[in-house]
């Protein structure tokens, strides 16, 4: 049996997709301005060091949808930040197997 390459490495990288492609297609931002976006952070990214073509490219997918959405109004970039920062510390702080839950 050969492997089959996967598109995504973690579960993560195909729901970042999928959002951003939901995102999209229901009208809050062109695809158009998405791959711009997009194009603009990884050429950004590979200046600094070489991309390896992995968590490099979801890494720079997920900035470039927070910026969009940011500019757009749909999740100012505080309110990410804080999610961002809530839902490490509840995932640190839950014992393995355990569900996450953030604090209200």
């Amino acid at each position: 049996m050969t492997d089959i390459p996967r598109a995504f490495d973690d579960p993560w990288q195909a729901q970042i997709f999928a959002l951003t492609v939901a995102l999209s297609d229901a009208g809050h931002f062109r695809w158009a301005d998405w791959t711009h976006a997009f194009g603009a952070t990884l050429k950004r990214h590979g200046a600094e060091r070489a991309l390896d073509g992995g968590s490099d490219y979801f890494n720079a997918w997920l900035e470039t949808l927070e910026s969009l959405l940011d500019q757009s109004g749909l999740a100012a970039g505080a309110d990410v930040a804080r999610l961002r920062d809530a839902w490490e510390a509840a995932y640190l702080s839950t014992p393995h197997g355990q569900p996450v839950r953030l604090k209200d």
